[in-house]
């Protein structure tokens, strides 16, 4: 596929659409989270810059769902990576246990 950023991971390993799907998935939910923070941030910013104690007092809250919402992009990525590894790890296993060429594997000690 073109454009796709998945396309050359492992050698020419294939992905499992459902793993592609869910990879998009993830990504679609950081963005949306993402594109939430921006409202947040710049609403948070006027009601600064206001100095309105109303819109001051708004911000306590608005901050509060920023962090929030921080905290679930970061678990997202973290799942995401994770997800990413074992895909790598099962994808250089089939390729290690296919025809070696010389290769070795170097474990950690």
């Amino acid at each position: 596929m073109e454009g796709d950023p998945f396309s050359g991971l492992g050698n020419g390993a294939q992905i499992d659409g459902r793993v592609l799907q869910t990879f998009q998935k993830s990504f679609a939910q950081v963005q949306n989270l993402l594109d939430q923070n921006r409202v947040l941030i710049n609403e948070i910013n006027q009601n600064h810059e206001s100095k309105i104690p109303d819109n001051l007092s708004r911000n306590v809250g608005l901050i509060r769902e920023l962090n929030n919402n921080i905290k679930r992009v970061v678990d997202l990525y973290a799942d995401l990576s994770g997800n990413f590894s074992k895909i790598m790890d099962a994808s250089s296993e089939d390729n290690s246990s296919g025809s070696r060429t010389g290769h070795k594997r170097i474990r950690p000690a």
